[in-house]
């Protein structure tokens, strides 16, 4: 898998914005990816050295339209921590207030 197929997109809320004190960064990523290669993908995307990476999954939420019982999607989020070397992720510093 290619990296940019590994981390999807940002996660930005107000929690995830607190934890880049801590410098943990939050991501949508595939559901087939684990660990390792999270923490690859984002050292060749951001050129950051990265310390840990925390996963959790998601299962989509039911909804119902009239009789009509469906699920959203389900996802994986990652957390990755970076090093206390290491330079931050340039896309969150413009996010910051």
């Amino acid at each position: 898998m290619d990296a940019r197929d590994i981390i999807i997109r940002p996660v930005v809320t107000e929690k995830s914005m607190n934890q880049m004190a801590d410098r943990k960064y939050t991501f949508i990523v595939n559901k087939n990816a684990n660990k390792i290669q999270i923490k690859q993908a984002a050292e060749e995307l951001f050129g950051v050295n990265v310390e840990k990476v925390y996963t959790m999954n998601y299962l989509g939420k039911l909804k119902r339209m009239g009789k009509n019982i469906g699920r959203t999607s389900s996802y994986k989020k990652a957390i990755i921590k970076l090093k206390p070397n290491s330079k931050g992720i340039e896309f969150f510093e413009g996010l910051q207030a």
